[in-house]
């Protein structure tokens, strides 16, 4: 099978290899997925390049972990009437040498969800990490129906399946932005009320909005830089769900702030999270497929052979949705 790969960690340009692999056989228990579109994530390029102390743990590796195709074999275990089913997939890579960067890829069948007719492969290959991690954060614990949810960062690829998603729960939604390109972007989403973060009295206005009675739960790309705000805004017994905190990785938190709201800080990291809390959220965003209005904001689209370009559009920064290989 045509792969990419790499087998030291740094650069895109410099160590992501491009050529023929033998093509995996799936063990039981496992599907081999003919694979349409490989979706790339900020995770998978910090593997390649080796950030957060990250360890290959492979002599070689095919990166990415998100993906969308066909259903071509079934091991042993699995039905075969899942022979010609069109699925994404998520966590391929993890805890694996081989992810979606390839022809083909074997994987858990469990990882492997039916998507509908009407969704093509490049816009399927996006609801892996961004789509689940968001279902995850929005709904963790529990609906969400008539609560005020904020999600920071509302244009990034978590940031807008989050707003969607928390919007088709029945919440009144928040978002927070740098820009008015990501504000126009975040409202498309459904947000109810968008704020700049650099220019706006962030408190004053979500006090505004909630009317006094505090954010219910905050989807949290920033926890330690957004912990001023989130702690201000959160009303008592709500819940901040971070799932990133890059700009400042080992706040200080507010302990006693924090108690006196009786507040809920879940940590959330997709790959970690248990099978049967992974698996709700493909129940979930399966349900909000069938709906037919979900929006899938694709940054770039490029082919295997410029799978070093998708990696570092991912780490400019600049890219507003997801980037994903077509295979």
């Amino acid at each position: 099978m045509r792969a990419a790969w790499y087998e030291r960690q740094g650069p895109a340009a410099a160590v992501l290899q491009l050529g023929e692999l033998a093509a995996p056989t799936p063990a039981p228990g496992e599907v081999l997925v003919r694979v349409a579109a490989s979706g790339v994530n900020p995770s998978d390029c910090n593997l390649r390049a080796g950030r957060y102390a990250r360890k290959m743990g492979f002599a070689r590796i095919v990166p990415h972990n998100d993906g969308a195709g066909t259903i071509v074999e079934a091991g042993d275990g699995v039905s075969r009437d899942r022979l010609g089913q069109r699925v994404w997939v998520h966590n391929a890579q993890r805890g694996r040498a081989s992810g979606t960067a390839a022809e083909f890829v074997a994987l858990d069948a469990r990882l492997a969800v039916p998507i509908p007719d009407e969704l093509d492969f490049v816009r399927a290959a996006c609801l892996g990490i961004p789509c689940m991690t968001a279902y995850l954060a929005v709904f963790g614990d529990g609906a969400v129906e008539g609560q005020h949810v904020l999600v920071t960062g509302g244009a990034g690829a978590v940031g807008h399946y989050a707003i969607q998603l928390a919007k088709w729960g029945g919440a009144m939604v928040a978002a927070t932005v740098s820009g008015e390109e990501k504000a126009r972007h975040a409202r498309e989403a459904g947000a109810d009320l968008v704020l700049n973060y650099r220019s706006d009295d962030l408190v004053r206005a979500l006090g505004e909005w909630s009317r006094g009675e505090g954010i219910d739960r905050v989807v949290d790309v920033d926890f330690g830089a957004n912990l001023p705000v989130t702690r201000e805004v959160l009303r008592v017994g709500g819940t901040i769900s971070m799932y990133s905190s890059v700009a400042v990785p080992e706040p200080t938190v507010p302990a006693l702030g924090l108690m006196f709201k009786n507040a809920t800080v879940r940590f959330l990291q997709l790959g970690a999270s248990p099978l049967e809390r992974r698996q709700m959220a493909q129940d979930g965003i399966r349900r909000w497929l069938a709906g037919g209005r979900a929006l899938h904001r694709i940054a770039a689209c490029v082919p295997l052979g410029e799978v070093a370009r998708a990696h570092e559009i991912i780490e400019s920064g600049k890219r507003l949705g997801a980037v994903v290989v077509t295979i």
